[in-house]
């Protein structure tokens, strides 16, 4: 008999294309990384690399060794594109102003 009781949990990855969301029951006591693995997510979106990506539950950022709980959320999340300090700083330098609200200034 199983000494570990199984934990449901939820691993999700997006790109601009496509989203998946696997549920998976993993033991009691298992980190982030042991879910991702055994979700099987790594075989279908193979540019995934865990040693770069952060990872996250419900949004707040973890390590891969971080124990789960019942019904958590483990997300994969890809790298920026653009870093939103440089688009700024590069507007500013352009002369583009963001504006509050919709009126005519």
């Amino acid at each position: 008999m199983n000494s570990s009781p199984l934990i449901n949990v939820e691993v999700v990855y997006a790109t601009a294309a496509k989203q998946k969301l696997l549920t998976v029951k993993v033991p009691a006591g298992s980190t982030a990384q042991t879910a991702i693995e055994k979700s099987g997510i790594l075989a279908e979106f193979p540019e995934i690399d865990l040693s770069t990506q952060k990872i996250g539950i419900f949004a707040k950022a973890v390590k891969l060794d971080t124990v789960l709980r019942e019904k958590d959320r483990v997300e994969i999340y890809r790298p920026l594109i653009a870093d939103p300090k440089e688009v700024r700083r590069q507007r500013a330098a352009e002369g583009k102003v963001m504006k509050k609200g919709g009126g005519e200034a």
